[in-house]
C-alpha cells in the first residue's frame, strides 16, 4: 500500500472514530449522564474513541487498529442489546436518538471495516504449492 493510501486510510479511520465519539460525548452530556452504568459507559465509550482517533492520526502502531475495531464492535452490540433485552435496565427503541444513532451505527460500521482493511493491508498473500 502507498503512503498516500496509508494517510487516506488511518484519517478515514480517524474521521470515523471522531465521529462516534463525538456523538457518545454530546449524548452523555445531554442526557445519558444521568442514566446508572450506562451513562458512565457513554463517557469511557466518547475518550476512548476520541483518543483512538488521535492517536492513529498522528501514526501511532498498527495494533491501535484492533482495539478500535474491538471498540466499535462492542459499541455496535451495546446498541443492538440496547434496542432489544436492554443493558443494565435500559432500553431504547428504534433510532432514538436521531439522528445521532444512525449516525453513530454508520460511522462504527465504517470504522470497524476500515479497521480490518488496515490490519490486512500489509498481509503477504501465501506463493500457491504446485
Amino acid at each position: 500500500m502507498t503512503r498516500t493510501r496509508v494517510l487516506v486510510l488511518r484519517g478515514a479511520i480517524a474521521v470515523t472514530l471522531l465521529t462516534s465519539g463525538v456523538i457518545h460525548a454530546d449524548l452523555y452530556l445531554h442526557g445519558y449522564r444521568v442514566v446508572p452504568v450506562v451513562g458512565p459507559a457513554f463517557l469511557l465509550q466518547a475518550s476512548l474513541l476520541v483518543a483512538l482517533a488521535v492517536l492513529i492520526a498522528i501514526g501511532g502502531p498498527q495494533w491501535l487498529h484492533a482495539v478500535a475495531g474491538v471498540v466499535v464492535v462492542g459499541s455496535l452490540v451495546a446498541f443492538g442489546l440496547s434496542r432489544t433485552v436492554g443493558m443494565f435496565g435500559f432500553v431504547e427503541h428504534g433510532w432514538q436518538p436521531a439522528p445521532q444513532a444512525a449516525v453513530s451505527v454508520v460511522a462504527e460500521v465504517l470504522a470497524a471495516a476500515l479497521c480490518a482493511v488496515a490490519l490486512t493491508r500489509n498481509r503477504v498473500t501465501p506463493l500457491p504449492i504446485r
